[in-house]
């Protein structure tokens, strides 16, 4: 099997995504949701979406389109790696069960459709400033913030590829 075609499977879209929502919540598996713009992976990403993972069974990735990723001020020169190469290469980790790529500023309609029963987001985010919060604890769920691993950021790599 070619794994491109593999890892392509695991880009959700459209009927997919809900046959495949329906099948996770049939199964009692705990769905993980998280999501984040992952221009230029590094070890920080790594980092947190293994431990994001460690939090359920099935871990879906909402990545930021890149229209969605300009929106949020990040530089004009971001994102640097375009939509369909960042939700390939979040896809291709053995630990990423599902990649969504959505377009609005924050992933809330998509939290809405998941409905995941933990939602994942960096320690910089007090849980109840999470977009999804209402969401996530009104069905029950929980909300995990995950501390980022130091000198890790794609920011940090950009500056110094533009200093070299």
């Amino acid at each position: 099997m070619n794994s491109l075609l593999s890892i392509s499977d695991k880009i959700l879209v459209g009927k997919n995504l809900v046959s495949k929502l329906n099948f996770w919540g049939s199964s009692n598996n705990t769905i993980v949701f998280t999501n984040g713009v992952f221009d230029i992976l590094h070890l920080g990403h790594i980092d947190y979406l293994s431990k994001a993972k460690d939090e359920g069974d099935i871990l879906i990735v909402g990545v930021n389109s890149d229209a969605s990723a300009r929106n949020l001020g990040k530089g004009s020169s971001r994102p640097i790696t375009d939509e369909k190469s960042r939700s390939m290469i979040i896809a291709a980790l053995q630990f990423v069960d599902a990649v969504i790529l959505f377009d609005e500023d924050t992933p809330y309609e998509l939290i809405k459709i998941v409905q995941p029963d933990v939602l994942v987001k960096g320690a910089d985010y007090k849980p109840e400033d999470i977009v999804g919060y209402d969401i996530v604890t009104d069905k029950g769920g929980s909300i995990k913030t995950i501390d980022f691993l130091p000198g890790y950021s794609t920011t940090s790599i950009e500056d110094k590829i533009k200093q070299s």
